[in-house]
Formats: C-alpha cells, sequence, structure tokens
C-alpha cells in the first residue's frame, strides 16, 4: 500500500490552513472560493485525519437543509477516507447518516438546520464535538443563527476547528460578505481557486469549460470560477475596504481632515476624521464620533477629545445657528459651502477613489453606513435616481470634511 501524506491530498494554497489548524492559531476557518477550489476536499481530509490523531474528537457536519446532507459532506467525508486508505477503520453504513470511527467509536454526525431541536440535543458518549463545518453557509440565515448552534455545540473541549465553506454571494450586501468585514482574532479568512490546483486532480472537461466561460461570459467566470463578488448594481461605494490603521500611519498623515454632520431628534450627530492621499487618490477614516441626544457643549468636548490643537471642523451649513454655539463653545468650525447636486457631486467624488480605507474598530459606524449605502429599488429590477437620504450621516461628514479637495471641473455628475 502506497503510503499518502498531506501534500499529496490537499491543494498547495491549502497547506498554510493546514499549518495553522495543527498549531491551534484559530477557532473560525472561513474558506470561500469559486468552483473546484477544493476546499471541501480539504475540510473532510483535515477532519478524518484529525479525529484518528485524538481520541476525543468528534465531528458534526450542519448544512441548512437536511435533505442534501447525503449527497453532499456525507459522500465528501467518505472520499476523504478512501483517499487516505482507512475504510477498514470506518463504519460507513449504507442508510443511516452517521459514520464511526472503529478503534475508538468516535463519531460524525450530520445535521440538517432545518431542525435545530434535534442539532442541539444531540449527545456524544465520548469527548466532544471538535470539529464542526458548515457547508454552504451562505445558504444560512445569518450570523445569529450560526451563534446559536455554535454555542451548543462548542462545549466540552480545549481546541476547537469550526469550518465554513462556500462560494462568495454575488451581492456585496449578503450578510456571509458583511460578516467577513468584522475583525476577530479567532478566525482565518482565506480565499480559492482552481488556478492553483493541479489540473489532474480536476480534468481536463473541467479546465475547458472554465476557460470557455472566461472567454464569453467574463462576469460569470470571475463570480462562479473566481469567486469574485461582482455585486448586482445597487452597491454605491465599491472602492470600499476595511482593515486596522495604526498609529504609525496616523502619525504620518499631513492632509487631515474633519467633518461634522448634524443629528437631529433620534438622528446622531457624526464627526470624523479622515486623511487624503491626494497622490495615490485613497481616503483613509480613522476616527469618529457617532452619538445621539447630546448637547452642544458635550458634542464639542467630545470633539475636542481627539481634536485637541482645535484644527478646523468643516460642518453642514444647514444649522447655522447650531454652528453659532459651537463657535461660542471655543470649537473652531467652518459652514460646509453647499449648492445644486452637491450631494450626487460629492458621492460621486468618494465613488472615484481608488480606495476608501476604513478601520473597522476606530470606526464602526462609518463602517456600516459606507458597506450598506445602496441605491433605493424602483420595484420593477432597477434603481431610483438620487442617493437616499437615510443612514448616511457618516458620509455626509466625510464630505464636508474633503469639500476643499473636491474639484467639480474634473468631475462629470451623474444625474
Amino acid at each position: 500500500m502506497t503510503r499518502v501524506t498531506m501534500s499529496s491530498l490537499i491543494a498547495p494554497h491549502f497547506y498554510g490552513v493546514h499549518h495553522d489548524i495543527k498549531e491551534g492559531l484559530y477557532t473560525h476557518y472561513w474558506l470561500k472560493g469559486g468552483r473546484g477550489s477544493t476546499k471541501s476536499s480539504f475540510v473532510s481530509i483535515e477532519t478524518i485525519k484529525g479525529m484518528m490523531e485524538d481520541p476525543l474528537a468528534n465531528a458534526m457536519a450542519i448544512r441548512k437543509v437536511k435533505q442534501t446532507l447525503r449527497d453532499s459532506v456525507f459522500e465528501q467525508y467518505v472520499w476523504a477516507i478512501e483517499r487516505l486508505q482507512v475504510s477498514h477503520l470506518w463504519e460507513i453504513p449504507k442508510s443511516k447518516l452517521e459514520l464511526t470511527y472503529l478503534p475508538t467509536g468516535q463519531k460524525i454526525w450530520f445535521r440538517g438546520a432545518d431542525n435545530v431541536t434535534k442539532l442541539k440535543s444531540t449527545k456524544l458518549a465520548k469527548g466532544y464535538f471538535k470539529y464542526v463545518w458548515y457547508e454552504e453557509v451562505d445558504e444560512f440565515a445569518g450570523m445569529e443563527e450560526i451563534r446559536s448552534i455554535n454555542q451548543s455545540l462548542l462545549r466540552g473541549g480545549t481546541k476547537f476547528v469550526v469550518f465554513y465553506t462556500f462560494n462568495p454571494p454575488q451581492t456585496l450586501r449578503h450578510w456571509v460578505n458583511a460578516e467577513l468585514t468584522e475583525v476577530r482574532h479567532d478566525r482565518l479568512i482565506h480565499h480559492s481557486t482552481y488556478i492553483s490546483v493541479p489540473s489532474q486532480w480536476l480534468g481536463k472537461p473541467f479546465v475547458i469549460e472554465a476557460e470557455h466561460l472566461k472567454a464569453t461570459r467574463l462576469d460569470r467566470y470571475e463570480h462562479e470560477y473566481m469567486g469574485a463578488v461582482t455585486g448586482v448594481g445597487g452597491e454605491v461605494f465599491r472602492n470600499v475596504s476595511f482593515r486596522t490603521i495604526t498609529d504609525e500611519e496616523i502619525g504620518s498623515f499631513d492632509r487631515v481632515k474633519r467633518g461634522l454632520d448634524f443629528g437631529y431628534a433620534n438622528d446622531p450627530s457624526h464627526y470624523t476624521v479622515c486623511h487624503y492621499d491626494k497622490t495615490r487618490r485613497r481616503l483613509y477614516i480613522f476616527y469618529e464620533v457617532h452619538k445621539t441626544q447630546m448637547s452642544n457643549k458635550q458634542l464639542v468636548d467630545h470633539i475636542r477629545e481627539e481634536n485637541k490643537l482645535n484644527q478646523s471642523v468643516t460642518a453642514d451649513s444647514a444649522e447655522p445657528r447650531t454652528i453659532n454655539e459651537l463657535k461660542g463653545h471655543g470649537l473652531r468650525i467652518t459652514r460646509a459651502v453647499k449648492g445644486p447636486d452637491s450631494v450626487a457631486y460629492g458621492i460621486k467624488f468618494l465613488q472615484d477613489l481608488e480606495e476608501i480605507v476604513i478601520d473597522p474598530i476606530r470606526c464602526p459606524n462609518t463602517k456600516r453606513e459606507f458597506y450598506r449605502y445602496e441605491l433605493a429599488p424602483d420595484g420593477s429590477g432597477g434603481y431610483k435616481a438620487g442617493y437616499p437620504d437615510k443612514d448616511n450621516h457618516s458620509i455626509d461628514a466625510v464630505r464636508y470634511a474633503l469639500e476643499d479637495e473636491m474639484n467639480r471641473s474634473s468631475i462629470t455628475i451623474l444625474r
């Protein structure tokens, strides 16, 4: 019998993920990618091998609908058992959705999230659920459903490996794509495609089909085979990215701008601080105040916590009385010059930037508003004209902050 090795069973782009699992660096592994990226094969190999090396490890495989389990994750695990040449050590029943490692009695269970009660009531005779696999996680309702299941399963052990496999949904606003913008230090996000998979594993027909789609429908190829989030048309800002902006970076910023949008009633006032890299056309947003029902004195106090040198702030000109009161409290503040099409002009300016970098820890409300901001549907498959005046406080504040950078002669306003 030929000895099998992990390098002969998993694609090269998963070597690093395998190392991270072996070292116990993360708990949650979000594996996304296009067709043929072998992410499901990797999960099944990793789980079977890991269980055989840890006598307390059991596994749970979950899909949204129970009926899809046998032809997907169950068969994938059977494939992994055969590839590892350990079929004689596993009980593989023909009708029952359950796999048992015969030397120890460890089990792989299969459950559908359409019967959450049965899923949560699963009891183990030995060990704990070390491995959990959510296949096609984008089919689930959202993170609340996932968290509820995890709270029931991730008990009784010291080390857990939770896999989430999926082809990224096309729309940027799908909950899965939105979830991956959240910062978590116990999570690894990994993207893979068929490109780095040995061609003999996929077969010549697979590659021919992929290349044909690339030549004839590049948009579909990018989504289906490359796992790209191509969008569906309503997203206003497709140039946003989220990452930590370090103190060292902030210390080097030399074009810092400050803007303020006033709240009304239960709407929040929003103060923003950003740096505009004019040469590279990149905007870095790294500070915010986002609060409701503040007095003008409280608002000034919050602003001065960051703006200790009392640099000028550009604010919404629709509130001249409020601006005068803020001046009375010692804040250096100027009115934004609003004119016809100023909203459309400012948004177009932001859309045309190479990148809008938002620190999601320092500016969670800015991140949320920029990410979710989209055109209103018209009910006929299209979108209404104009930009919605809702949940856009940070966007307005950024527009005001950058007002002096906007050159109207260089941008054509889309009406």
